[in-house]
């Protein structure tokens, strides 16, 4: 998403940050294998893992999750409730793939990975577009 925010010259509009419900990989940059599919395609990846926290209900006023467990995990943070309205699946934004879910890319070879990327590509751009159409609507 940053990626196309700084394509369309957004990226002071929005703010955008990535973190795992896990914590395994914390402090890690991103995987090397994906950072090598997305250079391939002029994406730079750049940050450290970092766990999500509850103080992310607060700071952001989305959080997309890559799959059903992820969003369950992420649900289950809130424990009052109050920012279930804020959390919705990536894959609902796509407009070319019909997936679901993000597959998970580690334990499988390089197309998994740009099966990946191509599924985030298409799901930013059509969360950049719904929120260029009614951006209060999603949130």
């Amino acid at each position: 998403m940053n990626h196309l925010l700084q394509r369309e010259g957004l990226q002071g509009q929005y703010v955008c940050d990535s973190a795992g419900t896990i914590g395994y990989h914390q402090g890690s940059p991103p995987d090397e294998r994906m950072r090598l599919a997305a250079q391939k395609r002029g994406i730079v990846l750049t940050g450290r893992a970092r766990q999500l926290t509850p103080a992310d209900f607060t700071r952001f006023d989305l959080i997309l999750t890559m799959d059903r467990q992820n969003y369950w995990d992420v649900l289950a943070l809130d424990q009052e409730k109050r920012y279930r309205h804020k959390v919705k699946m990536i894959c609902e934004f796509c407009r070319r793939y019909t997936y679901r879910e993000v597959p998970d890319p580690y334990y499988g070879g390089a197309e998994g990975f740009e099966l990946v990327l191509d599924l985030l590509l298409d799901a930013c751009e059509g969360l950049l577009a719904a929120l260029r159409q009614r951006p209060t609507q999603l949130l």
